[in-house]
């Protein structure tokens, strides 16, 4: 009798928040065994037990409906809100792409003032109060807006109605450490009484009402689980800042801490100028973390004939978006200026490309292997002496190569060992004539490279500029762009953008910006671009920016990857300004951004440099 009492069906998380685990009771196995063959993801753990994706689950709820004792179905009271919340969402997001015969109303943006009540003091622009309308007239809510157009403040007046209206008490921001600062500004500007935000860590203020933790720190033992137990004491709203360094969803360190946090939050929010920097498979995980389930099936539906611009429609009910027009900004300059390569450092440069030519026929399985080939290609499209000499213990981690080996007595050896004596690159001489004649004018200048050693190389080269220099090993980050800011003597900053790339405003001291090198990461060039063009910008401004390409190198296959990548992100967007960008206009990484059409591109100018 007490075994008929009993569930026959329970659900709740596996090992991980982004797994489920259904358990059945003794007698009921075929019946698992049915259900099982309804998710893709299923792996029977024992007879009676069964683990699937979360994301699997909340596709196919339907494979449960049929349970032949649905009064002993038995849910996780956390997963049972998610799956509750979730069939929630997936109807007014159907609302909102047009399934249904009227789809709910959005709040209109002036009822915001008396939402936000009386503690907020923040201004906000006309598109600022739409997307945040917009965020609120949905549970959950992404906003793709344009980096500089004030997406932290969107996303902190998001909290601030939530807070006022549906009793969310807690925020927990995770972002990049370069986004700390705009986050403590905007406390500190847009409430009256701040709330009392910390640094998440192991002394971190018990009382906080809201809490900031880098994507790194997500890596640590113990951190994701504290930081779940904060969101779950508390109604909380999870909120993730350059979202899109999540885009490799549950098979990213990144992606798969924030899937296991999402469940843990009442409300959940993106936020990224660049939500898809290599394709719909960006898009999809961003969704999955949004609306589980329901969030990637719509994707992967809009896109699946490869109409970008009906995809767009269809999507464009489920995100917030204000494009760069929007912003009312002066027009920016963005030229391509084409750089020849001196006659030693074009033999060094050609006999490097038949070596790594030679060495990829071997390699064209092994995509780290590619990628460090990609790295020295770049290198020597700079310079190849960087390749002799090597790289800095304070490189990131995704261009951390060991110094090319070249035996010694070999013509290339002797080369490469000379060359700095005999040709400077002719980058370098580029950057110095621009820079000179924009400090001429009283211009300052942000220069861009990916690599620590051409940075401190250049360091040296624009010495009489007293140039301040930012990279992931600088400890004094914060005074080196004090500096750049406010000393008149300082008139260049030199950074690369995977360190300096995201979060920070240099639009009111800087106009111009040079890339040494750009790589094949689409979505960290968009970033960086909008350091120095973005909200707030002097309606006066000239606001220029010069990319070098070396002539006949690996330059020209990034340049061409990058306009593919971003014609696709404007496309999906609905935005020229994005489109425009990848067709510059001319004028007289690796490792972790490659994806597999890079790849190829890489295979087909390698096989085409020896055919």
């Amino acid at each position: 009798m007490q075994a008929a009492a009993s569930p026959s069906l329970q659900l709740g998380f596996g090992d991980s928040a982004t797994q489920v685990r259904i358990r059945v009771r003794d007698g009921f196995e075929a019946e698992l065994r049915r259900i099982a063959l309804r998710f893709s993801s299923g792996v029977h753990a024992s007879p009676t037990t069964l683990d699937i994706n979360l994301d699997d689950l909340l596709t196919n709820l339907a494979a449960l409906a049929d349970w032949p004792e649905p009064s002993r179905v038995i849910w996780e009271p956390e997963l049972q809100t998610l799956v509750t919340d979730t069939h929630n969402d997936a109807r007014i997001v159907a609302e909102r792409l047009g399934t249904a015969r009227s789809g709910p109303a959005e709040m209109d943006p002036g009822d915001l003032d008396s939402l936000l009540g009386g503690e907020w003091t923040g201004k906000l622009t006309d598109f600022q109060r739409r997307d945040t309308a917009r965020l609120l007239s949905m549970h959950h809510g992404a906003n793709f807006s344009v980096p500089g157009a004030g997406k932290t403040r969107v996303g902190l007046a998001v909290f601030s109605v939530l807070r006022q209206t549906r009793g969310i008490e807690r925020l927990l921001v995770v972002g990049p450490k370069s986004s700390f600062e705009a986050w403590q500004e905007e406390n500190a500007t847009c409430l009256a009484k701040p709330l009392r935000m910390a640094v998440a860590a192991r002394d971190a203020d018990p009382a906080a009402e809201a809490l900031i933790v880098n994507y790194e720190r997500l890596r640590f033992d113990g951190v994701v689980n504290s930081l779940g137990q904060w969101l779950a004491a508390r109604p909380s709203l999870l909120l993730l800042d350059e979202a899109h360094r999540t885009k490799l969803g549950a098979q990213g360190t990144y992606g798969s801490a924030c899937l296991a946090l999402g469940p843990r939050a009442r409300h959940r929010l993106v936020l990224t100028g660049t939500p898809a920097p290599n394709g719909v498979r960006d898009l999809e995980n961003l969704f999955s973390f949004v609306w589980p389930g329901y969030g990637r099936q719509h994707v992967t539906q809009a896109v699946a004939g490869g109409d970008l611009a009906k995809a767009s429609r269809v999507l464009r009910p489920l995100f917030a978006r204000t494009t760069k027009q929007e912003l009312g900004l002066p027009p920016v300059t963005t030229t391509r200026r084409p750089v020849p390569l001196p006659p030693l450092h074009r033999e060094v440069y050609e006999a490097l490309t038949g070596r790594f030519s030679a060495r990829s026929h071997n390699a064209e399985s092994e995509f780290q292997a590619l990628g460090r080939i990609a790295v020295y290609l770049l290198m020597a499209a700079i310079s190849p002496a960087l390749l002799s000499v090597g790289t800095t213990k304070y490189e990131p981690l995704s261009y951390q190569v060991p110094p090319l080996a070249v035996p010694e007595g070999t013509p290339l050896f002797q080369l490469m060992r000379d060359l700095p004596s005999y040709e400077m690159s002719s980058k370098y001489r580029e950057v110095l004539a621009i820079v000179a004649q924009n400090a001429a004018f009283g211009r300052k200048t942000l220069v861009w490279s990916t690599f620590i050693r051409s940075l401190t190389t250049l360091r040296r080269i624009l010495s009489e500029f007293s140039p301040s220099i930012v990279y992931g090993g600088t400890e004094e980050r914060e005074a080196e762009i004090a500096r750049f800011r406010g000393d008149p003597d300082c008139m260049v900053l030199l950074s690369n953008p995977a360190t300096l790339g995201e979060g920070i405003s240099l639009h009111h001291h800087c106009h111009d910006a040079v890339y040494v090198d750009r790589d094949f990461a689409a979505g960290r060039y968009l970033q960086s671009l909008d350091r120095i063009h973005r909200l707030g910008l002097a309606s006066d401004a000239e606001t220029r920016v010069t990319v070098l390409v070396s002539e006949g190198t690996i330059d020209e296959v990034v340049d061409q990857r990058l306009a593919d990548k971003l014609l696709f992100m404007g496309s999906i967007l609905d935005d020229p300004s994005v489109r425009e960008l990848a067709d510059l206009d001319e004028e007289p990484a690796v490792g972790a951004g490659l994806d597999q059409k890079d790849l190829q591109a890489l295979m087909g100018y390698l096989r085409a440099r020896t055919a």
